[in-house]
């Protein structure tokens, strides 16, 4: 038997011929086969060996007739399942270990480096399409290899059932373009927040690899950009554990219908999310392609509706009445 085949090509095809005979002798499975008689003796031993052929005993010589394949050769494949499945439980355990040790023993294990806007774009997309749970991101200003707009490796994730949780810095948002992509990202189930500030451009998939650039943003001109994959560890438990903390202060950034809120129609909500996030009045009016008229008329419309006359009385009524 050759490269694990259950039959060769010469046992498939006299078995074949078998089975359309019903019965014969080794001549007459010769003569229909093209084969001497004795290759033909041969392979008949060979295939009664395999339990696919039972022998009769005529007059003048034995008589071969084929068995049914699925009692012969299904003991046979039950126990390959079984040594191959040990086999896999195997690797899987020499890989852990091997990467336990090698984790201890070189610290390149855990880091890789990539360099260049392109390489870096390219990675980033890897992981979004393999993430199987969860994507996590800080949004920094200026991105460094790809626009918002172009990530659409987002949409199939979010489709997939990945879940995904942005934090975008207040400069982004007043970028022109952003506010577009990103109500977009929310409507296909993104959750998005904004702070003022982040401290590191980041991207976390499935708890499990984390990707964050090296170089800082007053050095972004100096060749090219290049940025830390980093594996499972105590370093990626560090970044991990960065965006924890100010996924619990960032203000939450929403689109919703007005059957959600009961009060609020879906522009007035995003209005007043981006309000309480402290974009200014211009920015929100370019963002939102409305004039600032537009917008102090829609903000004095949500300060009559929560019963205060000031911005900040209308942010702690927003959160109170849990309009965001």
């Amino acid at each position: 038997m050759q490269d694990g085949l259950l039959l060769d090509a010469r046992e498939e095809r006299a078995y074949r011929l078998l089975v359309g005979l019903s019965a014969a002798r080794s001549v007459e499975l010769a003569e229909v086969a093209e084969l001497s008689p004795q290759e033909a003796v041969e392979v008949l031993q060979r295939l009664q060996a395999k339990g696919l052929v039972a022998v009769s005993q005529s007059a003048d010589e034995p008589v071969f007739r084929a068995l049914p394949p699925d009692v012969a050769l299904g003991t046979t494949l039950l126990r390959r399942q079984e040594s191959l499945e040990a086999a896999r439980k195997t690797v899987a355990v020499l890989s852990e270990e091997f990467r336990a040790s090698a984790s201890r023993r070189d610290a390149h294990h855990l880091v890789e480096v990539v360099v260049g806007a392109a390489a870096l774009r390219e990675r980033l997309r890897d992981l979004q399409e393999s993430a199987r749970e969860e994507i996590l991101w800080f949004c920094r200003a200026n991105p460094l290899a790809m626009q918002g707009a172009e990530n659409t490796e987002e949409y199939g994730a979010l489709s997939r059932g990945v879940r995904y949780r942005a934090i975008y810095e207040r400069a982004l948002l007043e970028t022109p373009g952003e506010l577009d992509t990103i109500a977009e990202g929310i409507s296909w189930g993104e959750e998005a927040r904004t702070l003022p500030t982040l401290p590191v451009r980041l991207a976390i998939v499935d708890r499990a690899t984390a990707v964050c650039p090296l170089v800082r943003d007053d050095e972004l001109g100096i060749g090219e950009p290049t940025a830390a994959v980093i594996s499972r560890g105590q370093l990626l438990d560090a970044v991990l554990a960065l965006f924890e903390s100010h996924w619990e202060m960032a203000t939450p950034v929403t689109m919703h219908t007005a059957e959600q809120t009961g009060v609020l129609d879906d522009h007035e909500r995003f209005l007043l999310s981006l309000l309480v996030a402290g974009v200014p009045d211009k920015s929100i009016a370019s963002q939102l392609g409305i004039s600032r008229r537009t917008v102090q008329r829609r903000l004095d419309r949500l300060m009559s509706l929560a019963g205060v006359d000031t911005r900040t009385g209308l942010a702690y009524q927003a959160a109170k009445r849990d309009w965001l």
